[in-house]
């Protein structure tokens, strides 16, 4: 294993929490796994960049398109934003500027190459910023294509992007834009940030999910350089990049779906790679100090009452960076799901508190979308039923963020019923944030320790 890996891995605890009985015939298995990670090793390296290289690349695209011009506060904005994140890096961090327009352009350092953070580095890349103009369009697919271009340059095992917009991807098309979020997932993560009104959510929202990174609206210009510097200091943070799920199951056994479910909804089930025998692996980007819950289902074959098996088992895996299609070089953490069958009834038909409540907050993230969808269309009676669910959902879950989010697009008469009116006016700010932010879930509360195996 490369000394690189193993300084760099935090420590990651794996709990497997369900309701492992199952009635005569039944054949579905669910879990929900908490993997929590400490003691990262994002931190500073003295004497700065380390002998094998970088540790962190970071690469931050800025949309210079001709409608950043409009107010002049968005451009100024982004040039303040950029800079606040410029400050954040840590020295001995590798870094570029790109300027996203219809084509993409290096800002600094140039020349196909990255910049290693340092406070000399730093003041010209800011200095370069002064050059920054609003022009031309906006073809996001081709700013994704240079930040990897850049990112495949270094041997960094942190690899990361922050994309600024604030328009549609006008001038390529929704394949291209396809393409390019194809050929960069598992390349890099990358957090995607609309600005103003006029971008599209799910555009947004899809850059970010696919190169598992996060989405939000900053509203108003002025927000951009808090927001960025947040961005670049969780970047900073992450100690360990390229942590798969690894999920193995039985001879008869296959999996249904693996969903990330805290801090957001995220389906990674189409996103599996084959890593035989009979097991699969999950990509789940770079990792700090945090921890995430995954929502996991399992078909097995029905068995008579009495009978037990090993449902699936669980790992933390990271690949060896000298040989990234071979064996894993390290487990970080395992944990097993299990299944028995019983003639107990209540035991049998009990459904585990954390399964339910991450059923729960997926199913409040579909009716937020489904309502505002059916709110555009102009279906007010459809849009009124969904998100008045989404309010009893939230309300019923405790997710107290969410239920302020859609208080501003519907009037509450009972938060309990989802009982709700829809508002005759509604600020686009105020809808675009509801639906930007849908998918984020609050935790679960800790669960007894007897629902719960490591």
């Amino acid at each position: 294993m490369a000394d690189f890996v193993k300084s760099r891995t935090p420590r990651f605890g794996v709990d497997v929490y369900q309701n492992a009985y199952l009635p005569a015939g039944a054949r579905e298995v669910h879990a929900i796994v908490t993997v929590t990670a400490t003691g990262s090793g994002g931190r500073p390296v003295p004497g700065g960049e380390p002998a094998d290289g970088p540790e962190a690349a970071v690469v931050i695209m800025v949309d210079c398109s001709g409608s950043m011009e409009y107010p002049q506060e968005k451009m100024r904005g982004a040039r303040q934003a950029t800079a606040a994140a410029i400050d954040a890096l840590r020295d001995g961090v590798a870094f570029a500027v790109v300027a996203g327009t219809h084509r993409a352009a290096e800002v600094y350092p140039g020349g196909g190459r990255l910049a290693v953070a340092s406070q000399a580095a730093k003041a010209a890349a800011r200095e370069a910023l002064r050059g920054l103009r609003a022009s031309g369009g906006t073809a996001i697919g081709t700013w994704l294509r240079l930040a990897g271009e850049l990112l495949a340059t270094t041997p960094a095992g942190i690899r990361h992007g922050i994309l600024l917009t604030d328009g549609r991807n006008e001038h390529e098309t929704p394949e291209e834009l396809r393409a390019a979020l194809d050929a960069q997932a598992g390349r890099f993560t990358c957090d995607a940030r609309g600005v103003g009104t006029d971008w599209d959510v799910a555009e947004v929202t899809s850059i970010a999910s696919a190169l598992l990174g996060s989405a939000d609206i900053v509203a108003e210009p002025g927000g951009l350089a808090a927001d960025f510097t947040m961005l670049m200091e969780s970047a900073m943070g992450k100690g360990i990049g390229d942590v798969g799920l690894r999920l193995w199951t039985p001879q008869g056994a296959s999996v249904r779906f693996v969903k990330q479910v805290a801090p957001t909804v995220e389906d990674l089930t189409a996103r599996r790679s084959d890593s035989p025998p009979r097991s699969g692996d999950y990509p789940t980007g770079s990792w700090g100090d945090e921890s995430r819950d995954y929502h996991v289902c399992v078909e097995v074959p029905a068995a008579a009452v009495g009978h037990e098996m090993l449902a699936a088992r669980v790992a933390l895996i990271v690949p060896d960076p000298e040989d990234p299609a071979g064996t894993p070089a390290q487990v970080l953490g395992n944990g097993l799901v299990r299944a028995v069958w019983t003639d107990d009834i209540e035991a049998a038909t009990a459904v585990s508190p954390q399964v339910a409540h991450y059923t729960g907050q997926a199913e409040l993230a579909r009716a937020i979308k489904d309502g505002l969808a059916l709110r555009r269309r102009g279906d007010e009676t459809g849009a009124t039923a969904r998100l008045g669910r989404a309010v009893a959902l939230a309300h019923g879950s405790g997710n107290e963020e969410t239920a302020k989010l859609l208080a501003k697009v519907v009037d509450v008469e009972d938060a309990v019923a989802g009982t709700v009116r829809l508002k005759a006016t509604v600020a686009e700010a105020d809808e675009m944030t509801l639906e930007t932010r849908s998918t984020k879930t609050v935790r679960v509360k800790k669960p007894d320790r007897d629902e719960r195996h490591t």
